[in-house]
């Protein structure tokens, strides 16, 4: 029978080492910024942008069509850039439980929704709310112009983002090497 060692070494490691490791795995991937999916998410901050800042440049708080579409801009435009630095840093590996696919697919359905609702209300208050030819009408007409570019790219990223989930044109070797986005 073999004898017990009498003394034995023990290391013991602190927390602060491996949460240093954690911190340096964060880099961006470059390669996301130009997959279809990163290149629709930037056109959808910066067409958003451009909405609300140009509805948030006119009096909007005395017209509640206008407020609905500060409200549903704002918002989205927040979402998006949460969904973009979860991507980019590729943060959704790392909360592999959560099916990304499908909360990507139903956050841009939902937002298409959204920004139907908000480019119907923006577009038929411009004549209601301001004289043609003056600033604020101009910068209404802009706005409702924009959102609707930002709610054809959230259609396109709702159809992108089905494919992704039902998987089409793609098998488990791409979608490994993809980094999960086309």
């Amino acid at each position: 029978m073999a004898e017990f060692p009498s003394k034995v070494s023990t290391r013991t490691s602190s927390p602060a080492q491996g949460a240093g490791a954690s911190v340096s795995a964060l880099r961006p991937d470059l390669g996301f910024v130009r997959s279809s999916l990163g290149a629709l998410m930037l056109l959808q901050l910066v067409l958003g942008l451009l909405v609300w800042a140009l509805i948030a440049d006119t009096p909007y708080h005395l017209y509640p069509a206008y407020g609905w579409v500060m409200f549903v801009a704002v918002f989205l435009w927040l979402v998006t850039i949460v969904f973009f630095i979860l991507y980019l840093f590729q943060l959704h590996m790392k909360l592999y439980m959560v099916p990304w696919p499908l909360v990507l697919m139903i956050f841009n359905v939902g937002a298409t929704v959204l920004y139907i609702t908000a480019f119907i209300a923006c577009s038929a208050a411009v004549e209601l709310t301001s004289l043609k030819g003056t600033r604020p009408y101009n910068q209404r007409a802009a706005a409702s112009f924009f959102s609707c570019l930002v709610m054809i790219a959230y259609g396109v990223s709702s159809f992108f983002s089905f494919q992704a989930w039902r998987g089409v044109g793609s098998n488990a070797a791409t979608s490994q090497m993809a980094g999960g986005y086309a």
